[in-house]
């Protein structure tokens, strides 16, 4: 019961977070679903690639939940969200398989560095010049493939790449925000796919999972991320576009401290 109130809890904050900030909520659910693995007594071989697999599969209902209130609302750009789609299925597939064939603490210290690296580039505001258009469909599913590939590799809806990629390329805060969580969700598909495939018959794996995806914690998050994610998206139609940057830089930043000193 203890084990099902987390699950309950990290979907609500995933929710939210997918919502309000255009992220999958993995930046949320891998380090909490590793620690409640780990406290589990599973495998520390597996327990990583089953927090980031099991993490994407719960992002496919936390972005699809997400897309839907922020394409209500005008939020994605459609004419974006389908050259890049096809480039972050291919990516997300590659990630998966990189990551069945690194070690789990080799995983969970990927993981880290990059939720340091994203938390500093957003703390500092350093980034490229905001160019005035974005690239044709060619430039789009090359960009795709690369934040589908990282993406899966740490178990992230890609929110934390495409809101500045998309917003370098001269998108508005709130369209970025609304168009990352669409792109969330053929990112988690593909991913938790893959992590399925790479993770099957793994003798290590604990009762409930299929390859590197647990559906007993998939199940609880699923059922609060759903209820959340309406309200974040909702908040984020609301707030001034340079405050919604700073609360996005300042998640990124705690979440980022907490794991890499925990």
């Amino acid at each position: 019961m203890h084990s099902y109130l987390l699950y309950l809890t990290a979907g609500a904050f995933a929710g939210f977070a997918s919502g309000l900030f255009g992220i999958g909520g993995g930046l949320i659910l891998v380090p909490i679903l590793l620690f409640v693995f780990s406290a589990h007594g599973i495998s520390e071989s597996v327990a990583m690639h089953l927090a980031v697999g099991s993490s994407l599969a719960s992002i496919v209902a936390t972005s699809a939940s997400s897309a839907g209130t922020h394409a209500y609302l005008g939020g994605v750009l459609w004419g974006v969200f389908k050259p890049i789609a096809l480039g972050l299925v291919i990516g997300a597939l590659l990630g998966a398989q990189l990551a069945g064939l690194l070690s789990g603490l080799i995983l969970k210290r990927v993981f880290a560095i990059f939720l340091l690296i994203v938390a500093a580039q957003m703390a500092s505001g350093a980034q490229p010049r905001a160019s005035q258009s974005l690239p044709g469909k060619y430039g789009l599913a090359g960009t795709g493939l690369v934040i589908g590939s990282i993406s899966s590799l740490v178990g992230i809806g890609g929110g934390s790449l495409m809101v500045p990629y998309l917003t370098w390329c001269g998108a508005r805060m709130r369209q970025a925000v609304g168009t990352s969580a669409a792109t969330a969700l053929p990112i988690a598909l593909a991913g938790a796919s893959g992590f399925i495939i790479t993770g099957w018959g793994e003798p290590a794996l604990p009762s409930g999972a299929s390859g590197f995806v647990y559906w007993p914690a998939v199940g609880a998050i699923v059922v609060a991320s759903i209820l959340c994610a309406p309200l974040g998206a909702k908040l984020a139609h609301r707030l001034p576009g340079h405050v919604l940057k700073r609360i996005f830089a300042v998640f990124l930043a705690v979440v980022g401290m907490e794991l890499f000193f925990g």
